[in-house]
């Protein structure tokens, strides 16, 4: 299988190529990228064919057989569509959309065209949250309450790698996408009460840089969710789940129960990855002709509810 990665030179397009390295009948034919003199010379060091700064140069090309889209958020919804349209899967980098009307267009477009589309949920697929869903399903575990804490601190407009960004990152859109759908997906339900606050406007970047968010589901299970941008310490989303028959804490990749025992997760998947997960998801989605876990169907739901947030806030 012949894939295009876009946005191939951004933190998170070296981790999608550094893990399609491992996925065996697997290959990268082309990378997009902002600057075409810089992509050109970032494929060159890693031995890519093709490279350029016009998704749709790629996506003309008969050795492009997916994408794989790592590009800023507003660039999502009308990215995927161009994919989709043009007669590729698509697996994009959440969020899907910063829009519920455009997650929407994304949902009917992939109808349209019967091609694979998801949306890059690794929650789902981190081993730690794997174990604890699994745990769910099999009805080991019942939960009372998800606890979430998303800190960064990130006064100027710098990515992960503490670059300059082209493109404004969004607490609510990006960093709350996450762990919303994750507790969705958990319960296995969707949200009927919620709400959100958020803090000052930055001056600068023009997005609130606190926020706090609280969910509902049927089932009595609660959410609340607290991000910042303004954290001055260790920085990363750390969640707390309070079961009926017990706690859990997931921290990054390792998952450890109320009195911090670490639990061994090395039985759960073929890898601690979870961004070799959600690739290895696409790809065999792809190959089987199925709906892969975190479809654009299967995510609309998360977008319904961030949706709903965004036009409760009292500024």
């Amino acid at each position: 299988m012949k894939l295009c990665v876009a946005g191939a030179a951004g933190a998170f397009g070296m981790k999608h190529l550094d893990a399609l390295e491992k996925i065996d009948g697997v290959e990268v034919t082309s990378v997009v990228g902002r600057s075409l003199e810089g992509i050109k010379a970032f494929a060159d060091g890693r031995g890519i064919a093709h490279a350029t700064d016009d998704l749709a140069e790629s996506l003309a090309r008969d050795d492009v057989d997916a994408v794989i889209l790592s590009t800023p958020t507003q660039m999502h919804a009308a990215q995927a569509i161009q994919c989709l349209k043009a007669g590729k899967h698509v697996l994009v980098e959440i969020p899907m959309a910063d829009s519920l009307a455009d997650s929407e267009a994304l949902v009917r477009v992939q109808k349209e065209t019967g091609k694979v589309a998801m949306a890059g949920h690794v929650r789902r697929f981190n081993p730690s949250h794997q174990w604890i869903h699994n745990k769910i399903k099999a009805g080991e575990l019942h939960i009372q309450q998800m606890d979430v804490q998303t800190f960064f601190f990130r006064r100027t407009n710098t990515n992960a790698l503490g670059e300059p960004r082209s493109w404004t990152d969004h607490l609510l859109w990006h960093h709350a996408c996450h762990s919303v759908d994750l507790f969705q997906y958990q319960t296995g339900e969707t949200a009927e009460k919620v709400f959100g606050l958020q803090g000052p406007i930055h001056k600068d970047l023009g997005i609130a840089m606190d926020m706090n968010i609280g969910m509902k589901v049927p089932s009595g299970a609660i959410f609340t969710l607290s991000l910042s941008f303004n954290n001055d310490g260790p920085f990363g989303t750390f969640f707390r789940y309070i079961c009926e028959e017990g706690t859990y804490l997931a921290r990054y990749d390792d998952l450890y129960d109320g009195y911090d025992k670490q639990i061994d997760l090395s039985d759960v998947a073929v890898s601690s990855n979870g961004i070799e997960l959600i690739d290895r998801e696409f790809i065999s989605a792809i190959r089987d002709g199925c709906e892969p876990n975190a479809s654009f169907a299967q995510c609309l739901s998360t977008m319904q509810v961030l949706d709903q947030i965004e036009r409760g806030f009292d500024g």
